[in-house]
């Protein structure tokens, strides 16, 4: 098998619409060589760690409603042809992901990183609930098989947050900027939401070579 490594937010729109281009392209290749990797990166780890109102700090950040508004379009747009829909009225919070991609780090101890990314996504981008409070990301873990009071428990203290920063501060020294970013086997750099199509073209000429 081969590592796919993510570089990836979970309040990161094109992170979730990559995702579920990456899938489909997964669900019709079944003898895909990837083992799939999930790694921190906050788009803004600035945000404190109680969150923000979502509304003002878009605003704030992209300079009016207005731009905001244009910028969910053109999102919407490009969520609609991975076969998602973003539910924006329901997102009330801009929340910081320390804690987020800690859950993610554990569940990829148990080998549930799968279900737990998709679980963040599905609650932020669909249900609007705020996947920076410690109580939903415990929920999150219960649903995804995962021990609830355990990782309750770590989120109450600062179990592995160093490891986080460190991870995310070394994929940003590899020149990482945006996500999503996807690495084949350490060496190609797969940068963006790509298509299916260019996923399933990589998957068949890997296939081949290992053939």
């Amino acid at each position: 098998m081969i590592t796919l490594d993510i570089i990836s937010d979970p309040v990161c729109p094109w992170c979730y619409i990559g995702k579920a281009h990456l899938d489909r392209a997964l669900a019709e290749r079944p003898d895909h060589p990837f083992t799939i990797v999930w790694h921190p990166f906050q788009l803004d780890p600035e945000i404190p760690r109680d969150g923000l109102d979502r509304g003002q700090y878009l605003e704030g950040k992209f300079g009016s409603k207005e731009a905001v508004v244009q910028l969910h379009a053109r999102i919407d747009e490009a969520a609609k042809d991975a076969g998602l829909q973003i539910d924006w009225e329901t997102i009330k919070r801009s929340p910081n992901t320390i804690d987020a991609h800690r859950l993610i780090h554990w569940a990829g101890i148990e080998r549930k990183q799968g279900k737990v990314v998709d679980a963040l996504f599905a609650a932020y981008f669909q249900e609007g609930r705020d996947i920076g409070d410690q109580d939903v990301l415990a929920d999150i873990a219960d649903g995804a098989g995962l021990d609830a009071a355990a990782i309750r428990r770590l989120l109450d203290g600062d179990a592995d947050t160093a490891e986080i920063e460190v991870r995310e501060a070394h994929s940003r020294e590899r020149g990482v900027s945006a996500v999503p970013t996807f690495i084949i086997a350490n060496q190609h750099v797969v940068p963006g939401a790509q298509q299916s199509d260019l996923w399933l073209k990589l998957i068949d000429e890997i296939n081949a070579q290992l053939a």
